[in-house]
């Protein structure tokens, strides 16, 4: 077994922003929610995440009962974060620890499982990586191919900083190494910090055996402190669960303009085009189409529909065969059965709706009251008329038809035409009133 410590105590002062840093979003999800998400997927014994700046509020916000959570106040360095999360952890019998970080929400857990597996129970392991640009990084020094220890950049001499593989921050270490290494950690060095990092010294002083192991993209092990870096993660993930999609059939009319907020489901022969949004968990069934400009939150789409452009599917939407919801058409909390269609300019919400249904330009359901939510029922072979509101509770009778611009207050029974509208009137010699010219 393993246990998983995640640093994530850090201010992220140049994120320029209230949120704690490990809270700011990759994919509509905090950017801690990923790595913890990644750490269940390997087996772990325990998992304490170390927090400090903004306080209870980060916990509170990820509401994790499998997690310990360990306060670092006041922060003294990654070696002292660390030391805080350690009566946390499982000691019986001790396992190794995986140290992650709360800000480098991309590592995969196919690159922790080489490195874990690399460590066994008795070596430390580093997760390192050639940077052409090895700026700001602790760099791995070696002594005939052997790690012998890092070396931060504001602490490294000149032929130090020339060194191009770096310290990614991420180790396996013996869990009894690391609770007997961590109350000797000094801080005489630049920043005056307890550096996790001075463990490494500690095992070759010891003889332990170093090895490392390396991401199969250094973007895995990219952290995030600033905005920029923020959107630049951003469009990597995106890129990758669009590569994902495409290697399961889907078809994506531009793989830089989409955006997967949650979990998309596809079947065969789906496309999607540009700019769309999805979040949650979205199913979409066998050859679908989701044209341009369309959001969709926790719906299922049915096989053959086709969705937009510029539509919203808001949660509770399932759609059945062969639906049609066009440009500016809203849906929500509602069913809609096989071949029914609303084009253009409605609003449907908490609905159900039968087979064959038209439901004109224009056209709402009503179904708030400014305190209660209520259901309309539309049966199948119903057409409704542009520019009608119904407002529920009401049913409309199978085969019935609604006139433009009727306001449904009553059950329309069915086979019937419907109609409620004022008398038109046209009124002989009315004129148009004139802008007054100004004096």
């Amino acid at each position: 077994m393993l246990n998983v410590v995640i640093l994530a105590a850090g201010k992220g002062t140049r994120m320029r922003s209230n949120l704690p840093k490990v809270l700011h979003p990759i994919a509509g999800t905090p950017m801690l929610a990923h790595v913890l998400d990644t750490a269940r997927k390997l087996g772990t014994a325990k998992i304490c995440v170390v927090y400090g700046h903004g306080g209870e509020f980060v916990p509170q916000k990820l509401a994790a009962p499998d997690v310990a959570w360990a306060l670092q106040e006041p922060q003294l360095g990654t070696g002292h974060a660390v030391l805080q999360a350690l009566p946390h952890l499982s000691a019986v019998p001790p396992a190794p620890t995986l140290v992650l970080y709360g800000d480098v929400p991309l590592i995969r857990p196919e690159t922790l499982q080489r490195l874990i597996a690399c460590a066994g129970q008795n070596r430390l392991a580093l997760l390192t990586a050639h940077l052409d640009d090895p700026k700001g990084y602790g760099r791995i020094v070696r002594v005939d191919g052997k790690v012998v220890r890092i070396v931060e950049e504001k602490d490294a001499d000149d032929a130090e900083r020339a060194i191009r593989e770096i310290n990614t921050g991420i180790l396996v270490a013996p869990g009894a190494a690391l609770a007997r290494w961590l109350p000797q950690l000094g801080n005489r060095n630049a920043q005056g910090e307890y550096y996790l990092t001075d463990i490494v010294a500690m095992a070759v002083a010891e003889g332990m055996e170093i090895a490392t192991a390396q991401p199969d993209d250094n973007w895995e092990t990219d952290g995030i402190n600033s905005k920029n870096q923020l959107a630049r993660l951003e469009r990597i993930h995106q890129r990758n669960i669009a590569e994902a999609l495409m290697e399961q059939g889907v078809t994506l009319a531009d793989p830089e303009r989409i955006d997967v907020r949650g979990e998309l489901i596809c079947g065969k022969d789906v496309f999607i085009d540009v700019n769309c949004v999805f979040e949650g968990r979205v199913e979409l069934q066998d050859g679908v189409r989701i044209n341009a400009h369309c959001v969709i939150q926790d719906a299922v789409v049915g096989p053959h529909s086709i969705i937009g452009p510029f539509a919203r599917l808001r949660p509770g939407t399932v759609l059945a065969e062969d639906v049609h919801i066009g440009n500016f058409v809203e849906v929500k909390n509602s069913t809609i059965a096989a071949h029914s269609k609303a084009n253009h300019l409605a609003y449907v919400g908490d609905t159900t709706m039968g087979s064959r249904v038209n439901v004109g330009a224009g056209t709402i359901t009503c179904n708030y009251d400014g305190a209660n939510k209520f259901r309309t029922v539309i049966e199948d072979d119903v057409f409704i008329g542009s520019d009608t509101q119904l407002v529920a509770p009401v049913t409309v009778g199978k085969g019935a038809t609604l006139g433009a611009g009727t306001t449904l207050t009553r059950d329309a029974p069915p086979e019937q035409l419907t109609v409620s509208r004022a008398k038109q009137v046209s009124i002989p010699g009315w004129k148009r009133p004139v802008k007054k010219k100004k004096e």
